[in-house]
């Protein structure tokens, strides 16, 4: 097992601020799976980590996801697997997914306009529209053919 969980070049998490514990796993799976505990439970607090500075665990908190709890611990569980060690393994990628989509820099939209060919087509096709409709009105009786 790795000594850290590297989520990028300028971040990693020690494992020894990573809690991971084996659970029962539950579902189907007869009388193997009473028995065994191949479920893996990874467990993060947040603010007792000294590896994420103040602006990180910020936004982390403000990140929302539901595997982060109100006071501030991820947990997510993984038990898609019969062994205990892939378990582990999915549990830290999507621990580790999960920080980095949380830690991702969202794009600023660029406002822009549409183009004057675009607006003629728009009113020109909003007219034949109108006119189509204008056709569906009721037909007078006074109406002298």
């Amino acid at each position: 097992m790795p000594d850290a969980l590297y989520i990028t070049p300028r971040l990693s998490i020690p494992m020894s601020e990573i809690e991971l514990t084996a659970i029962r796993a539950s579902g189907p799976g007869g009388q193997h799976v009473n028995k065994t505990s191949s479920a893996i439970q990874l467990r993060f607090y947040i603010p007792a980590s000294d590896s994420l500075d103040k602006a990180q665990k910020s936004r982390l908190f403000a990140y929302s996801d539901n595997h982060i709890s109100e006071n501030g611990v991820v947990i997510i569980k993984a038990q898609n697997h019969r062994s205990q060690a892939r378990n582990q393994d999915e549990a830290l990628k999507r621990f580790k997914d999960l920080l980095k989509s949380a830690f991702k820099k969202e794009k600023k939209r660029k406002p822009t306009r549409p183009t004057r060919g675009s607006v003629r087509r728009r009113l020109k096709a909003k007219k034949i529209r109108g006119e189509k409709k204008a056709l569906r009105g009721k037909v007078s009786r006074d109406a002298k053919w």
